[in-house]
């Protein structure tokens, strides 16, 4: 019997992994994803669910990243209206606090000439007047309030609807799947997976690696050894609690460290993160550590004096996530946050791993590595361009309807 071939083989159902099917597929390309749990099930699903430019990325001069970031979220705001959503955030600026007002105007003036100076991207410093509208915020030494604008998602359904779109357009998603090994042969790669039945085997012409902090364990398992890039994992925790703020998002600086923390609603909830603390171990294994929870709880009760009697037992639910970041020395705040996309061979390459990356920037990033990948690929007529893929959450989605628009629909 004939093994099936695929113009691309996706390892990791994550956002960067979805993005990556969705990218190929509209290229007319034969894909196939694997997915060892659920779709958007690991790291895709415990970010601070943010759409946004990185306000803080200025600060160490990563204005290209910002300027990605604006525009990818001006075209998510534009294709996946009931997932993505404008919301206000607020940067309560106090006297002890590390950024002067005039330094947060500066920022605030920066990151809306990157967005082009759209109205979305407009920014105000409150009146004193407004100060006790703001969720019972901390006012006593609060010299400033700014409010702007960023967007806020459910971070795991906009990867379902990503990878959706990907399916409609003729992409093939086996899951569960536990990706065993490949093998590199003169112009594809050779690989095996186990499902619920039993081991299979495919052939591919490129290989994408888009498995998040268990990247350089999936390399491991391909032959010949490919090269890898050393990193860092770095957990963030997020913690829930019964009572929600009304206003919008709180950008805050922890007192302990002064790095910035969220204070957000989020589906009748309040969450409050994230944390950026060494890991080492299986990411699988992750879970919210009882500091990490006192140090969001001292945050929030510093700002917010209704939650100061708040202990771990009025948590919720709590969750970890995991960052990929390169090896380096210095804060984690301080490491560049542009994504890596490592290639077995600097010609014709066959595999690509991505490190890193952005859940706002998943679209541009899929782009990215299909650009890099195009000369060991067969010639394909481009179905429709990924900027104007229109995004609907995964319940609500149509795969039938959604195949209509973007078809013919090819078979694999």
């Amino acid at each position: 019997m004939k093994i099936p071939h695929y113009d691309v083989l996706v390892i990791g159902g994550g956002i960067h992994g979805a993005g990556v099917a969705q990218a190929a597929a509209a290229r007319g390309h034969r894909v196939l994803v694997l997915e060892q749990h659920g779709v958007g099930s690991g790291t895709s699903s415990r970010s601070s669910k943010l759409i946004h430019g990185g306000l803080r990325y200025l600060e160490t001069a990563q204005l290209s990243l910002v300027y990605e970031s604006l525009h990818e979220r001006t075209l998510l705001l534009k294709n996946a209206p009931d997932l993505v959503k404008l919301t206000p955030f607020y940067i309560p600026v106090y006297k002890n606090a590390t950024r002067s007002p005039n330094i947060i105007r500066c920022g605030l003036s920066l990151y809306a000439l990157l967005g082009g100076l759209k109205r979305s991207f407009r920014f105000r410093k409150l009146l004193k007047s407004d100060w006790d509208n703001l969720d019972g915020l901390q006012t006593e030494h609060l010299s400033a309030v700014y409010q702007y604008w960023d967007a806020q998602t459910d971070d795991q359904a906009l990867t379902q609807a990503v990878l959706n779109t990907a399916l409609a357009l003729g992409a093939k998603l086996h899951m569960p799947a536990i990706f065993q090994k490949a093998i590199k042969e003169k112009d594809h790669y050779k690989i095996s997976y186990l499902r619920e039945k039993g081991n299979e085997n495919c052939t591919a012409s490129t290989l994408v690696n888009a498995t998040g902090p268990w990247v350089n364990s999936v390399l491991d398992r391909i032959t010949p050894s490919p090269p890898k890039v050393q990193v860092e994992l770095v957990q963030g925790t997020h913690i829930l609690l019964k009572e929600t703020v009304t206003q919008g998002i709180y950008y805050l600086e922890a007192p302990s460290d002064k790095r910035p923390v969220f204070v957000m609603p989020w589906k009748g909830q309040l969450m409050v993160g994230t944390t950026e603390t060494p890991f080492k171990g299986n990411p699988s294994e992750m879970t919210a550590l009882d500091d990490e929870k006192d140090y969001l709880l001292e945050t929030l009760s510093a700002y917010f004096p209704q939650f100061k009697t708040r202990t771990k037992q009025d948590i919720q639910s709590a969750f970890a996530g995991c960052r990929v970041l390169p090896k380096g020395h210095g804060h984690f705040a301080s490491r560049p946050r542009e994504t890596v996309l490592q290639t077995d061979v600097l010609l014709q390459p066959r595999l690509l791993t991505i490190y890193g990356g952005k859940l706002t920037t998943y679209r541009i990033t899929a782009e990215k590595v299909m650009n890099q990948l195009v000369q060991s690929l067969p010639a394909k007529k481009q179905i429709i361009d990924t900027a104007e893929i229109k995004l609907t959450s995964a319940q609500k989605m149509d795969l039938g309807a959604v195949g209509s628009r973007f078809m013919p629909r090819r078979p694999l």
